[in-house]
């Protein structure tokens, strides 16, 4: 490979790519993956977020490797997880699930968990969640 590596984003979310941009960052390709975002029975905010995040990394690493002119990038793919004690917030699409998700929020202490998961051009995983 001459030059350096590609770097793929897998996400479709403008303020993802707005927030790399903002650091001087242009991906080479944006490669969203279509993951069941469904969170499994009992699992905890923080664990879904990690699987979430691996899985999107998984799914936009199949992608790529049948791209000749993406193999071999950097692939990076996230999932933020909203919630409320062990309680995952669904994400609202419709603004009556945003105002009943407002209204559980309202007055409450609430986490939010961003799992990003850097795949490399030897396709080794690494993985990171930070929680606010």
């Amino acid at each position: 490979m001459l030059g350096r590596p590609k770097f793929v984003l897998a996400s479709g979310s403008p303020r993802r790519l707005s927030l790399l941009n903002q650091a001087g960052i242009e991906p080479d390709a944006l490669r969203p993956a279509d993951v069941d975002e469904t969170p499994k029975r009992g699992e905890l905010p923080r664990a879904c977020a990690n699987r979430l995040a691996r899985a999107k990394a998984d799914a936009a690493l199949k992608s790529v490797q049948l791209d000749d002119d993406l193999r071999g990038s950097y692939i990076l793919a996230a999932d933020t997880v909203v919630a409320v004690g062990r309680r995952i917030l669904p994400k609202a699409e419709l603004v009556d699930e945003a105002s009943q998700c407002l209204r559980l929020l309202s007055g409450r202490n609430h986490r939010v968990y961003t799992a990003i998961c850097l795949v490399t051009p030897k396709e080794t995983f690494r993985q990171r969640l930070v929680e606010t």
